[in-house]
């Protein structure tokens, strides 16, 4: 208490000062709180008070005690009926697409249309308690644009780890497929590559254009045109060209991986985390291991396409696709915790509806999770693969100022995060 009456006094509650001297004071929002998980790993510690000033938190204190005449520049925020939590971090979503199976929309859509799509669904991901989400493929500068925006506050959505267009084979699922070879090279973002030198090249070029990850499509894929099967589609030689690029130049590299062996392929590689893992085995999940790569199971994904079958949205090779998948969905969570794996929170949204990303968690506890593992999956664990584990995922002095609000409990019935009543990004409320 003595603390935050302190913090509160550095900001503008000490003694009145002269004319000539006064300064405009730093905005500060205190947020009452009825029970804060600060750390969804070590539980909930009651009621509290947060203390907010430039973005970032800079006191938390035990009981909800806020200054009865607060100054000009200090807003009272009571959540004293509310729990309050980190922000959720959703490790793979795209917000610059929609659902659907229109995959010739690419060509008679511009890419500034990603930009528009993509400011409607970042408020929509964030008014649903995500305030950090790594976007996980997009045409080339959309979003850029996005993280550039949310940032500097223009338009009110979370924060946003970028890959840009993702890494995939000539004619593989991430490259154009599906129409005519002239039309396929015309709409190509040129990210294709073929053997080691070329794909080393194309991880430099991304990151000169400005991700801030590497995405590859490391097998199939479900969604696309290409119908040849979702096992490995990069080499060996050229999977650990693009991770050691990469990490050469400090990014990390997300891979897009259905097949056993592909997926093992990529954990050889040095890829940090394996998006979807749909048949991950053993032998796969050992590699995993020993690389320490983080399993994203985007079960929403798959719940999502499911939801469309027979009705005409997907093509018949597509549809072909997702009902080979559903029968594996979800063993490869219960196999990778049983063998140490970590299994971190990511969707897909944008496959499915944006705005349902919660409706993760639930499934996740389906396949053996914890709801305590799950809620740390997309907060502290999320922000460890991110490498922003002193920045986001948890409610500490110094950490951006990402809150969410809600009732109930998490750490003991996951469904509650699918209602998110108030949420806090970088500081700003999220109207």
């Amino acid at each position: 208490m003595i603390r935050h009456l302190m913090a509160i006094a550095t900001l503008g509650f000490a003694a009145p000062i002269s004319a000539a001297d006064e300064k405009p004071m730093t905005p500060v929002t205190i947020i009452k709180v009825g029970n804060l998980i600060a750390d969804p790993g070590q539980g909930a510690s009651g009621p509290a008070t947060i203390t907010v000033s430039d973005g970032k938190i800079i006191d938390i204190a035990q009981g909800a005690v806020v200054p009865s005449a607060p100054e000009d520049h200090v807003t009272i925020i009571d959540m004293s009926d509310k729990t309050v939590m980190p922000g959720l971090i959703d490790l793979h979503v795209h917000l610059t697409g929609d659902p659907g199976g229109d995959f010739w929309k690419q060509a008679t859509e511009p890419t500034e249309w990603g930009v528009v799509v993509g400011a409607k669904n970042a408020l929509i991901t964030a008014k649903a308690g995500f305030t950090t989400v790594r976007e996980a493929g997009s045409s080339q500068y959309s979003a850029f644009s996005l993280r550039k925006g949310t940032a500097e506050g223009l338009i009110p959505g979370p924060r946003i780890v970028a890959a840009g267009p993702a890494l995939a084979i000539v004619g593989g699922h991430g490259d154009t497929t599906g129409f005519k070879e002239d039309i396929n090279d015309a709409l190509a973002s040129g990210y294709s590559c073929t053997g080691p030198t070329e794909c080393a090249e194309k991880v430099r070029k991304a990151s000169r254009a400005g991700s801030d990850i590497i995405k590859i499509t490391a097998t199939g894929g479900v969604l696309s045109q290409q119908g040849r099967g979702l096992e490995a589609h990069f080499t060996d030689a050229e999977m650990t060209s693009i991770a050691d690029t990469a990490h050469s130049l400090g990014l990390k590299v997300m891979a897009h991986a259905h097949g056993a062996r592909g997926i093992e392929a990529a954990a050889r590689a040095g890829i940090d985390t394996i998006d979807h893992g749909t048949f991950a085995d053993e032998a796969a999940l050992k590699a995993m291991k020993a690389n320490g790569s983080a399993l994203i199971p985007t079960l929403m994904a798959f719940q999502g396409v499911s939801e469309g079958l027979g009705k005409g949205i997907y093509t018949p090779v597509v549809e072909n696709k997702i009902r080979e998948t559903l029968g594996s969905v979800g063993k490869a969570v219960t196999l990778a915790k049983k063998m140490g794996v970590p299994v971190a929170f990511g969707t897909d949204a944008g496959v499915f509806g944006h705005g349902r990303n919660a409706e993760e968690f639930a499934l996740m506890v389906r396949h053996g999770l914890t709801p305590r593992e799950a809620v740390v999956s997309a907060t502290t664990l999320a922000a460890e693969v991110l490498g922003m584990e002193g920045q986001i995922g948890r409610i500490a002095n110094g950490y951006s100022a990402d809150l969410i609000a809600f009732d109930g409990n998490p750490l003991e019935d996951v469904t509650v995060l699918e209602n998110i009543d108030w949420v806090m990004v970088r500081g700003r409320v999220i109207d």
